[in-house]
Order: structure tokens, then C-alpha cells, then sequence
């Protein structure tokens, strides 16, 4: 995950402070920084791959999309605030076009929406590289001080973006467990030819659970911004570790996702600590690979949706 790194020397620990205890904090820190962006990536795979059973590998690009809006907002002198609204919109946008245009067309068709979203995704990467040109785009965070938390001190913003995740997981469960669209997305789920018998309408309930999927991975790219590089491309790596969380889960449940984002995000910001990005990544693939062997059902097996 190219997230730029935050070590102690990032925090400006004080020297007076026990280093094993700041150590401690400033990685657990980084390890909830990096599970909060998965988690909030995962939750739109979760909704369109999880519960829609859509694999759409166009799925990055909304993270890359909302992390374009926050860019833009910002070059044209409105604040990050406002470029953090605007990326769920961008999201929403880009995804209610391609489930008009392409995905409805292709519910019965799994390996059609694969291809057919792979070709969306490449439009999508030329598209912005040509609307905004090459090279990293710089997005300026909301908060640029740390906060003393005792044993360490730590970027503000970080903590901002983990609260920002924690609240709109427990929206997305409030949403689905406790409203009348919640039981429409599980009835079509479980049954839609039952679903369209007591008269939901399925396309329409499809149609609205996927843009808002990807409403959530704007967010996510937004949120992002100021931590990665962002890059039209940047959405690939997303899309991979987005997978990753959902599938190690326990596909359809949002106690899966949370344990894949915990599993994945939390063994990366620890490799990152002793080995390359890189090789960290394969070995979190391995990790994940094993896992799912033993596991075939997900960490989560059984969990509620």
C-alpha cells in the first residue's frame, strides 16, 4: 500500500519518552491508519463483489477518482473540506455511469463484467492521465501538526482519518442492519426472484448499492490524498489489497471485512517496519493465500451479514 511512511523521527518523539512504548504506539498508529483506508475500500468490493457477486476490477478507480477531486478542489483554491465532500460525489458519479452503462447489462455474465470493467478501469486511467497530465498531483492535508498522546506524538491528520473510517463503518452497518433499504439489498441478496415477487424492484436496489459502493471508495481516495501519491494509476494497488481484505474475510459480511482489514493492514505496517515495501506485499499475498486454504470461508465464517 504506497502510503507515505510515519516512523518515529515522523512523530518527533520526544527523547525523554520510553522509545519501546513510543515504538509500540507510533506502529499500532500506522497499523489502524492503514486498516481504516482498507476497511473503507473494502466496503464498497464488499457491497458490489461481497454481496452483489460483481467482480469489478474498475473498482480502484473510484478510489483514484475521489482522490482526484480532493487535487482539483484544492488547485482551484477551495479547502480540503471541500474537495473531501466532493469525492464521494465523483465516486458516485463514475459509478452509477458504469453500472448504467455497463454492469446492468451484465449481471448473468461474470467473466464478461471482468473484462468489461478491466477496459473501464484503463479508460478511467487515461482519462484523468490525460485531463491532468503526468506526474504526482500534491494534495495539501487539513492539519499539518501532531497531537502529544503521551508516549508518542503523532500527525493529526492521521487520527482525523481514523475516526473519519471508524464513523462511517458504523454508518454503513446502521445502514444495512436498521433501514428499509438495508432489508431490501439483504432480501434481493438472498432471493431475488422472491425479492421481485413482493415487489422490490432488484435493478433499482442494485443500481443504488453499487454506486453507493463506490460513493465509500471516493471517500477512501479523498481521505488518502494527502498520504499517498496520487497518481491515475494509483487505484491498482487499492484494488489488490481491497480484494485481499474481502476474500480473507469472508465474502458478504461486514465482521469479515473488518478482520480482513485488520489481518492484511495490520501484517503490512509491520513488515513495512523490517523489510522493502515490495517484498512485504508478497509476503502478505502468501500470508493471504494461506489463510484462505485454511480458511476457505474467511476469518469471519458465519458472521451475519
Amino acid at each position: 500500500m504506497p502510503l507515505k511512511a510515519c516512523s518515529r523521527a515522523c512523530a518527533n518523539a520526544s527523547p525523554a519518552r520510553p522509545e519501546a512504548m513510543d515504538f509500540a504506539i507510533t506502529t499500532l498508529l500506522n497499523a489502524l491508519t492503514l486498516i481504516s483506508i482498507l476497511m473503507l475500500v473494502g466496503l464498497g468490493l464488499a457491497i458490489s463483489f461481497g454481496l452483489m457477486n460483481v467482480t469489478n476490477l474498475a473498482h480502484g478507480e473510484f478510489v483514484t477518482v475521489g482522490a482526484f477531486a480532493v487535487y482539483f478542489i484544492q488547485s482551484m483554491g477551495g479547502s480540503f473540506w471541500l474537495g473531501l465532500a466532493a469525492a464521494p460525489i465523483a465516486g458516485a458519479v463514475v459509478g452509477c455511469i458504469l453500472e448504467f452503462a455497463v454492469i446492468r447489462h451484465l449481471y448473468s455474465r461474470p467473466v464478461s463484467t471482468v473484462l468489461a470493467t478491466w477496459g473501464v478501469s484503463l479508460i478511467l486511467q487515461q482519462g484523468l492521465e490525460l485531463t491532468f497530465g503526468l506526474g504526482a498531483k500534491p494534495v495539501t492535508p487539513p492539519v499539518e501538526g501532531t497531537l502529544d498522546l503521551f508516549f508518542t506524538v503523532y500527525p493529526a491528520y492521521r487520527l482525523i482519518l481514523i475516526g473519519i473510517a471508524m464513523v462511517t463503518l458504523l454508518g454503513v452497518i446502521l445502514l444495512i442492519s436498521r433501514t428499509s433499504f438495508g432489508l431490501d439489498i439483504r432480501t434481493v441478496i438472498q432471493n431475488r426472484e422472491m425479492a421481485e415477487g413482493v415487489g422490490i424492484n432488484t435493478r433499482r436496489t442494485y443500481a443504488i448499492a453499487f454506486t453507493f459502493g463506490a460513493a465509500i471508495a471516493g471517500l477512501a481516495g479523498g481521505l488518502v490524498a494527502p498520504l499517498a501519491i496520487v497518481l491515475p494509476q494509483m487505484g491498482v494497488n487499492y484494488l489488490a489489497n481491497a480484494f485481499f481484505v474481502v476474500i480473507v474475510g469472508g465474502v458478504g459480511s461486514i465482521g469479515g471485512l473488518v478482520a480482513g482489514s485488520v489481518f492484511v493492514g495490520g501484517l503490512t505496517s509491520i513488515l513495512n517496519y523490517q523489510i522493502s515495501p515490495s517484498l512485504a506485499q508478497a509476503i502478505v499475498l502468501l500470508a493471504a493465500i494461506v489463510a484462505v486454504r485454511v480458511r476457505p470461508n474467511g476469518l469471519f465464517n458465519g458472521a451475519s451479514r
